[in-house]
């Protein structure tokens, strides 16, 4: 993965809390999460359903809609508070300087508008283009996603496009104004394994040549193993593994994320049955005392069950265990090596 020099990180987010508010008092979703990405970096976000992933982004990105709300903490873009403006100053601000793929492509495109226009129109509210210039601007983002014959398809409309092309499309209505943070939330879940990895290499790409930052929210682990320079794992709302994605494939420290490593099969180890995480994830109304993880651990003991843990770091990594304090090798020692290989060298 590409090492990045010692600088100010483009987002930075403090033990941000969210809450919803419900006739039974407010329930929280988000439970002090930290996070920082760095200019030129991928920082993956990885969990399963409900465990938060999402609704990190869309924080970041202002559009939590009520009944949630920040609670507390801040987010700061290039040194700036953001999570202080105001809906029109954060609708400024998207597009601007944050830009957003969300799964479905079909959500953020206008099916009765050509994609040519929507990119145009994009790019001249936030740059000062004629619309020649956006024209031209428009084509060249389609031939940097990787799209064929981008002055021909600039003037179709999205139903004449495939699900991987339209996904294209909207990478490039992502970076229509040059953003300096990108989230990408599940950019490849609704696509082939081949157009995965084209996907990915876009992502890849556009951090290094352009130094953009991207939080690339995905439950896939080959993903994340593939693009990530750094990766977060999130549970019931809260950080429970945060370090280079090397080194948490490779050596997972928290008995959640070696569940998440353990789940991925292999072309090199041939196996009857995958293994599994026993249970789900809680529910925001009965999130278990101590450690959230607990009732689904297979190595909690007491004080997990009473005594909630904060990351610890171990290695290079962060992890909130407490078996990991005193830690030097791999909390469960992995017998398939085979996986960790293909795990390393695989190509989405």
């Amino acid at each position: 993965m590409t090492e990045h020099k010692v600088t100010s990180p483009v987002l930075d987010v403090r033990d941000l809390h969210i809450e919803f508010d419900t006739r039974h008092g407010a329930l929280k979703a988000i439970d002090g999460v930290s996070l920082q990405i760095a200019p030129g970096e991928i920082l993956g976000v990885v969990g399963e359903s409900g465990a938060g992933k999402s609704l990190t982004g869309t924080a970041i990105t202002g559009l939590l809609e009520s009944p949630g709300r920040i609670a507390g903490g801040k987010i700061h873009l290039e040194g700036h508070r953001i999570d202080t403006l105001s809906q029109d100053e954060m609708r400024r601000l998207r597009g601007r300087r944050i830009g957003a793929i969300f799964q479905d492509p079909l959500t953020s495109l206008n099916p009765l508008y050509t994609v040519g226009r929507q990119l145009i129109e994009t790019i001249r509210t936030h740059l000062p283009m004629s619309k020649a210039q956006a024209r031209q601007k428009a084509i060249q983002l389609l031939s940097e996603v990787g799209l064929p014959a981008p002055e021909t398809r600039i003037d179709q409309y999205p139903h004449q496009f495939s699900g991987g092309m339209r996904q294209r499309v909207v990478i490039a209505l992502a970076l229509c104004a040059d953003p300096k943070l990108v989230i990408a939330d599940e950019p490849t879940t609704a696509l082939d394994v081949s157009v995965q990895a084209q996907i990915i290499t876009v992502l890849k790409r556009l951090c290094r040549e352009q130094g953009t930052a991207v939080m690339l929210v995905t439950h896939d682990m080959g993903v994340i193993a593939e693009a990530a320079d750094r990766v977060a794992v999130m549970y019931a709302g809260r950080l429970v593994e945060v370090g280079p994605v090397a080194e948490v494939v490779k050596s997972a420290k928290h008995p959640y994320t070696q569940g998440l490593m353990n789940s991925i099969p292999t072309v090199l180890h041939d196996v009857e049955r995958l293994e599994q995480i026993e249970g789900s994830m809680p529910r925001l109304t009965a999130i278990p005392e101590g450690c959230a993880f607990n009732p689904r651990c297979p190595h909690a003991f007491s004080r997990c069950r009473v005594e909630r843990p904060n990351l610890i770091a171990v290695g290079d990594s962060d992890a909130a265990c407490w078996l990991v304090e005193d830690m030097e090798e791999p909390l469960l020692p992995r017998s398939e090596t085979a996986k960790t290989a293909t795990l390393s060298d695989h190509h989405v």
